[in-house]
Formats: structure tokens, sequence, C-alpha cells
């Protein structure tokens, strides 16, 4: 069977370095706040290019944070696209804040910036931009209608660690951005960890803060803050994995680019993508009319794969309230949509075999 995603096969490469990192934390005997977040922390704002970074326990509170921080409430409302995963919009409701959902460009399945502006009122706080899949969305009409309207821009970089736009790295597009380091992201820990990445002295200072009771010393609460934090087990993991991101990621890359040129069935829609360092591979998405007999057809072949996702947010029981609404381009990406495997310890042989089993569907 070819596993969807071998993360044993994945973290087993980093093996030595772990347990050498986790044994340093073991004997220092401190395991949050310490030296691996501040090593993970400035690696990882370095990455990306930004000036800070502030780790903290998922991608959900990285975004609720960002929002909580920009102290946007009930009566603001955030731009996020229709077809994102739901924590997106989790973030926005989380805080009392109104999701207005935008369609996508059916090609990238990225938010489509010319539906934007029609949908701006005196409420518009800010544009949540998700870089779904692992493509960088094309920002500079966003930029543009942010700046028109000023607006904040709000990254879920959750699923396109380290891809580039306009010589950029995701994380540092937007006033603020937030990581997910869930074990299956192109940079994922060992249970969960996310992270801001910003270049706003005043935001960074106060998401730290929130994140930590809303202390900016000990017994000293200057907010109501919640807590999120990321231990050091994870920052040190992290820290590990981040040296060898750009190599995997150039993995996935050459990955996708086979299947892209070599997969020719009439029954199956590729991804697309406007330029190679956009694209990060996350998820290699093809769509197809009949998804269920080409999931079953891979599986009796012994390829496992995955669907991302089912469901729309605006179908979902816990919007109940959007259930009248209708999203025409993402509910046809929702109903197609299937993942195929893609990561960096797949073999070239492995590649093929999945190629030439979908060719002869």
């Amino acid at each position: 069977m070819i596993k969807f995603l071998d993360l044993g096969k994945i973290n087993n490469r980093f093996r030595a370095e772990i347990d050498q990192r986790i044994q340093k934390i073991l004997d220092n005997g401190w395991y949050l706040q310490g030296e691996e977040n501040e090593t993970f922390n400035r690696n990882f704002a370095n990455f990306c290019g930004t000036k800070y970074c502030v780790g903290v326990a998922n991608g959900l509170d990285a975004l609720n944070l960002i929002i909580k921080g920009y102290g946007f409430g009930p009566g603001d409302e955030i731009i996020v696209p229709a077809n994102t995963y739901i924590a997106s919009i989790l973030a926005i409701s989380e805080n009392g804040c109104t999701p207005v959902l935008i369609e996508p460009d059916i090609n990238t399945y990225n938010i489509n910036p010319k539906l934007i502006e029609e949908k701006i009122t005196s409420r518009t706080k800010a544009i949540m931009v998700v870089h779904l899949y692992g493509q960088a969305v094309k920002m500079q009409e966003i930029w543009e209608i942010a700046k028109k309207y000023n607006l904040k821009i709000i990254e879920d970089s959750a699923q396109a660690h380290g891809a580039y736009y306009k010589g950029k790295r995701v994380g540092n597009l937007g006033d603020a951005s937030g990581f997910s380091f869930y074990p299956g992201k192109n940079l994922g820990c060992m249970g969960d960890g996310g992270a801001v990445t910003t270049n706003d002295e005043i935001l960074y200072e106060k998401i730290k803060a929130i994140a930590n009771y809303g202390s900016d010393r000990k017994y000293h609460h200057i907010y109501k803050g919640v807590n999120s934090r990321l231990d050091e087990i994870q920052a040190a993991i992290l820290d590990i994995k981040l040296k060898y991101l750009d190599l995997d990621n150039k993995r996935r890359q050459q990955i996708a680019k086979y299947y892209r040129d070599n997969i020719k069935n009439e029954k199956i829609i590729l991804p697309q993508t406007y330029n190679e360092d956009s694209h990060v591979w996350h998820i290699f998405a093809v769509r197809t009319n009949n998804r269920d007999d080409f999931q079953n057809y891979l599986e009796k072949h012994n390829i496992q794969t995955n669907i991302h996702y089912p469901t729309p947010p605006h179908q979902q029981g816990a919007y109940k309230e959007w259930s009248h609404l209708s999203y025409p381009i993402s509910e046809i990406i929702h109903k197609t949509i299937i993942s195929i495997p893609i990561s960096p310890v797949l073999t070239d042989e492995e590649v093929r075999n999945i190629t030439e089993v979908i060719n002869a569907y």
C-alpha cells in the first residue's frame, strides 16, 4: 500500500537530531517558553522574512490571536474564501466577527480577488487570504484593495510554509500570518503547534502577552488572555525540520511536475499553478466527477487518497445560518476534489506507479 502520507518515514529521517535535542531539554528541565522557543521563533521569522514570530499552541489559535490582537469584534466583518478549511472561519466567528465568504478561482482554488471589492462595507476590517493546498495567493490585487480601503491583510499560511510570491515568502505578504504545524503539514511537529509572524512590533508584543494569559511579565496581566503556547519539545522538533524544509518542498515540486507532465486522463482535472516557486504542494488535489469510484479504484490498487474537503463551510452544521446560501464554485470543488499522495519520502517508483494507475482509470 502506498500511504497517502507516511509520517513515520518522514520523521525518522531526523531521529538522531531529535533525540539529541529532546535529551537536552530533559537535562535542562525547562519545558515552556525557554531557549528552544526563542531559537525557533528567531529562525522561523528569518525564514519567512519577518521581524517577529510567536510560537503558539496550534494554527487556529494563531489566527484567533491575530484577530484578537487587532481588537476586531462584534459588528466587524472579515473577508475570507468560501472554500477554505473551517478553521479560517472559526477564528473569525470565535471573536464575534462576521465572516464574509468569497468564491475562489476555479483554477487555483484560492480566493478570487475580482470578487472582493463588491463585498466591502463600512464594517469590513480585514481580508483573510488562505494559501490553499500550498499555493501562495496572487497578492497584488489584494494589496491594492487593502490599501484603498485601509484594511488589514491576515494570511492563513497553514498549508504553504516556504511558498513564494514575487520574491517574498508567505507569512510576509500581509500584516500578520497564522501558521499551523499540525504533523501532516510541510513543516509539522509531533503534536499540535502554530505560530504568528508579523513585522508589526505592537501586534507582536500584544499577541505574545495575550497567548500567555494576557501577561507581559509573571503575575502581571494586562489583557484578558488565553493559554496558547508552543512547548519546548515541539519547538525543538520544528527547528530541526526547518533546516530541511526547502529541500523537502523541492522534492514535492519535482513530484508535482511529474504528475502534471505525465498524468494524461481526460477524466482527471489537474491542479494549476502560475509559478513553480509559488506552490509547495502540501496537497496535490485533482478533480473528477466520479470521485467515489475513483477513490475506490485507487484503493483497490493499493494507493491511499484523502479528500480536502468534502463539505464546504457554508453547508456545515456549525453554520446553520448559512444553509440557504449558495456558493456554486466552492460546491463544485468540494464535490469533485480528491488528493493523491505527495510527500518528500515518496520514491520515484511509487510516483510512476501512481501515475500509471491513474492513467489506466
